[in-house]
């Protein structure tokens, strides 16, 4: 009772005409900025930070806070129309979300998207109010050795997460791993494949190598013209629900998102972008007909897309309950929270109450503005693939090289761009995936980090990844997934 008096609280808070007008300014703008390809909310927050500072504390966060999860929205977009993420998180979106837009089923896509969103986002507040104790005494027992473990299993689980040669995956996840060891190295600071340039003593950016791969290659290889022939003027409600079928195949795939999601955004270091990709590769494991995975298939954009939404509104647990942020978005929030002067930490639920459980309120009103203004608007974006390709490719390039400059404020970075661009093009070519490259990249640096410390800390006793509990079983999945091919070839033998 006494959590839906404080929530209550909470919604009297957030439904004042000042902090409801800037959970809608926030939700906006964090949806078109998100939108963007190449910008993101981390971009939009920044620029911001400095505003918030002669706004109330309650407004500020909840502005902010809209930003945040208004661009993961938005950044499935673009993602689904034109096979560019908006967001890093919105990545795996362009697997099969823009398959559906090639075969004009684009505001299908879009509507099952936001519908997965709001669910997802929804159940995660749920989640949040009910377990951030549990969740967060939960975390608070993973320490490097049970990152490792988790981090290793993510990184073998993306090479099922496209389709083809599981070889050419392995190769994909190694360049990723390559990729993401370029620059100083974080325990001695030595440079590490820089090849004389002091631009990549900070490594590459996982912006500039996600709009490269994603999306200039896409450019460049000029196959989302396909898309435009498809494009209908106008969109009608119903043109937008899915199938019968389509209902019935995304149930369990946003459930399972859900929960994975829920509980990956607890953990500080993984987040949306982690909790996208193992939603992805989780349904594609558990698919009875995997093959149709990258060719369409509505369960590999809802259970992504309710993965990461769930994964942004279970992510502010470790921020506001442990004061560890874990995404470099929540550290700008968790920047603000402390400039404002509030504290997060264990005691934030008691010594600022009033703000907690408004934020909290604040989180179901935002998501419920975000499809209220996403659903209208499908008729809106969907009118983008009819804009002809000559036309909107130049736009998109220019977007991508805007964004990355605007986050850098350097030329460097829109070069590494059309690198990577090239480079996506001649793995198209030889038919090596994308996806799990940017998942080497993403969990590379984060493994490398946790397994120095936990062999710092068990003085290279290499059994302490075994002697773990929860380590231990993250090892006995990796084992699991290295040798089911073979065992399902030694079955299929042996059932001849």
């Amino acid at each position: 009772m006494e959590t839906l008096a404080n929530l209550g609280a909470g919604f009297e808070a957030v439904l004042t005409l000042q902090n409801l007008f800037y959970c809608f300014v926030g939700v906006t703008m964090g949806t078109f900025i998100g939108a963007l390809p190449g910008l993101g909310a981390m971009l939009g927050i920044a620029l911001l930070l400095p505003v918030t500072l002669y706004l109330p504390a309650e407004a500020s966060i909840i502005m902010l806070a809209g930003i945040y999860y208004g661009g993961e929205y938005g950044g499935s977009i673009s993602a689904i129309l034109i096979n560019v993420p908006g967001t890093p998180s919105s990545t795996v979106a362009t697997l099969d979300g823009h398959q559906m837009a090639r075969q004009g089923k684009a505001a299908v896509a879009l509507f099952a998207s936001a519908l997965a969103s709001f669910l997802g986002g929804s159940i995660g507040i749920v989640l949040m109010i009910l377990f951030s104790p549990i969740i967060a005494s939960f975390a608070l027992n993973f320490g490097s050795v049970e990152y490792f473990a988790v981090m290793l299993v993510g990184l073998l689980g993306a090479a099922s997460v496209s389709s083809g040669s599981r070889l050419k995956a392995y190769v994909a996840v190694l360049l990723g791993l390559l990729f993401g060891t370029m620059g100083a190295d974080i325990s001695s600071g030595v440079q590490r494949f820089t090849f004389g340039f002091s631009e990549f003593i900070s490594g590459i950016s996982l912006v500039a190598l996600a709009m490269g791969l994603f999306g200039f290659a896409e450019i460049i290889c000029a196959q989302t013209k396909i898309i435009s022939d498809k494009a209908k003027s106008h969109v009608r409600m119903r043109d937008m629900i899915p199938s019968r079928d389509e209902w019935r195949r995304s149930f369990g795939p946003f459930w399972r998102g859900t929960s994975l999601g829920a509980l990956l955004g607890a953990l500080p270091g993984t987040g949306p972008t982690i909790a996208s990709f193992m939603a992805y590769s989780q349904e594609k494991r558990l698919s009875r007909t995997p093959e149709i995975f990258g060719k369409g298939a509505i369960e590999g954009l809802v259970a992504p897309e309710s993965a990461n939404n769930a994964a942004a509104q279970t992510a502010f647990i470790p921020t506001l309950t442990l004061g560890i942020p874990g995404t470099a978005t929540m550290a700008l929030i968790l920047g603000a929270l402390i400039v404002q002067g509030i504290q997060p930490g264990p005691r934030m639920m008691t010594e600022n109450s009033d703000l907690f459980w408004t934020l909290i309120a604040s989180f179901w009103v935002g998501n419920l503005l975000l499809l209220v203004l996403n659903i209208p608007l499908v008729g809106l974006w969907v009118k983008l693939v009819s804009v002809p390709y000559r036309f909107l490719f130049p736009c998109i390039i220019c977007l991508i090289c805007v964004g990355i400059y605007s986050i850098e404020l350097s030329t460097f970075g829109v070069w590494v761009i059309i690198g990577t661009g090239l480079l996506g093009c001649i793995m198209r070519t030889v038919a090596i995936p994308a996806a799990p490259l940017l998942m080497g990249f993403i969990l590379g640096p984060l493994m490398e980090e946790n397994l120095k410390r936990a062999l710092q800390i068990s003085r290279g006793d290499f059994t302490v990844f075994i002697t773990s509990p929860i380590s231990a079983v993250c090892m006995m999945l990796v084992l699991v997934i290295i040798l089911m091919p073979l065992i399902i070839r030694v079955v299929k033998r042996s059932a001849r």
